[in-house]
């Protein structure tokens, strides 16, 4: 909503009396012409601040903030401390960067060792996250398992928001009250990519490949799926079918060879669909089983 600055003027003109020339004057004297007044000195245009000048970041108001937040994966690309030194302890897999979330005033991070939430309010310049619960699961890695807690010390409280400005996709920067400042890239999110949120499936991948004809793809292997169906209390129903062949790509997996995965997807189906590809593309949601029994 615009609001209008209505700035009080002070009244600049005043009415001052005619001198009057003195009785036993002769000759009258000419009144001392008032000295001019000095001009105004102009109002200073605004000016950007050093810091500001310095980056692309530009303080961004609820309405921006909330809506943007929803429609792209927010990847932690760059994290200071408040003296400007890395934190290191945020990037212990460069290749699977921490990711923030936000939906329906839920934030959730992945690519941590366990997978972390909570609740998020934008209010002006500032997102306050309530503190991340977290699975408990275990990491080998010690470096990994500390990552969680590096995060939740750091993701917490009031924060200053700010977001890049301009057509290329916008990138988020973050300040907690300890002057950590963290750096996100972002990717827009399959619902805003291909305009709906896709439809629920769950495939069983099995741990093999298997060669598969594809005729612009020379010696292809191909995912062997089936498809599994689960009911409301989340408990396998009816009997899934042989393993097929499986000609697409799983945006956001990576096959490891030897090691059988239960994966829940969405399925989107596409507006513009290429001439070598299905109408449908697949977005990893989340890996709900996995066996690596047959790892050799």
């Amino acid at each position: 909503m615009k609001r209008l600055l209505l700035l009080a003027l002070p009244a600049l003109l005043a009415g001052c009396a005619k001198p009057q020339p003195p009785a036993d004057a002769t000759t009258p004297t000419p009144a001392a012409k008032p000295e001019a007044a000095a001009p105004a000195a102009p109002t200073p245009a605004p000016t950007t601040g050093a810091a500001e000048a310095k980056t692309p970041f530009v303080q961004v108001a609820t309405i921006r903030a909330a809506a943007t937040l929803p429609v792209y994966h927010w990847r932690l690309a760059d994290a200071t401390d408040a003296q400007g030194k890395r934190i290191d302890a945020l990037f212990v897999r460069p290749k699977q960067p921490v990711t923030l979330d936000f939906k329906d005033g839920q934030l959730s991070v992945v690519n941590a060792c366990n997978r972390m939430g909570g609740t998020f309010v934008v209010r002006g310049r500032d997102l306050t996250i309530d503190k991340l619960a977290s699975t408990r699961m275990a990491c080998a890695e010690a470096k990994l398992m500390a990552l969680d807690t590096e995060l939740g010390k750091r993701l917490q409280g009031t924060m200053g928001l700010r977001m890049t400005r301009g057509d290329a996709p916008p990138q988020l920067e973050l300040k907690n009250a300890a002057g950590d400042v963290l750096v996100f890239a972002s990717e827009q999110t399959a619902a805003a990519k291909y305009g709906s949120a896709g439809e629920r499936v769950f495939l069983e991948i099995a741990a093999q490949t298997k060669p598969c004809s594809h005729p612009l793809i020379p010696n292809m292997q191909c995912l062997q799926v089936r498809e599994l169906k689960y009911d409301a209390k989340g408990l396998k129903v009816g009997t899934p079918g042989e393993f097929r062949h499986f000609y697409e790509t799983i945006e956001g997996y990576s096959h490891e060879p030897g090691v059988r995965n239960v994966l829940r997807l969405n399925r989107h189906t596409r507006k513009d669909v290429p001439a070598d590809a299905s109408k449908y593309a697949y977005v990893l949601d989340m890996v709900v089983e996995s066996d690596a029994s047959g790892k050799p």
